[in-house]
């Protein structure tokens, strides 16, 4: 009989463990505008007509406002979001609080410029978005503050690795 408590203990702790207590380490965000990349004006364009890059090719992160209103000037449909967009940012010149799915942790050093060079296309380190018509929920990590999307370390080793690149920690930590 004690086997059998001590079976359900064991059962019960790794099912608390690798299920439930990492979810309770996040909590759900909504973005503060719904984007929808599914829009035949935002489809067909490359993820560089918003999400572009320096000329010394460093990225430069999620668009300003200012790419937004280029645009979006005055509402193009009648879609409440792009209402949200115009009317509480564009209009406001408030820029838009996104939420950063992919925001790296500070001891990390990344550049998409060699990528680029390489010519790494962007979906095969994020999600193709090019259907989505909704943001997908934003999970935070309540005691690390990053986004459960992040990019984790043994991606970027495993395509090093395959690629025939350097998998030295300094490439990446500085």
């Amino acid at each position: 009989m004690g086997i059998l408590f001590f079976l359900a203990g064991f059962a019960a702790a790794m099912i608390f463990g690798w299920v439930v207590f990492p979810e309770l380490l996040y909590s759900q965000k909504t973005q503060p505008v719904n984007f929808s990349h599914a829009l035949p004006d935002h489809q067909g364009s490359g993820c560089e007509d918003c999400h572009s890059f320096r000329e010394d090719g460093t990225f430069t992160g999620i668009p300003r406002l200012e790419k937004c209103a280029e645009c979006h000037e005055s509402p193009l449909t009648e879609s409440p979001d792009e209402k949200v967009l115009v009317e509480e940012y564009i209009q406001n010149e408030r820029e838009i609080p996104w939420l950063v799915y992919a925001y790296q942790p500070d001891n990390v050093y990344f550049s998409h410029a060699p990528h680029k060079v390489k010519g790494v296309e962007c979906v095969q380190c994020h999600r193709d978005v090019s259907n989505e018509s909704k943001n997908p929920p934003y999970r935070e990590n309540l005691l690390t503050g990053y986004s459960k999307s992040t990019m984790k370390m043994d991606v970027c080793e495993k395509c090093h690795a395959e690629q025939g690149a350097s998998n030295s920690c300094g490439i990446c930590h500085k």
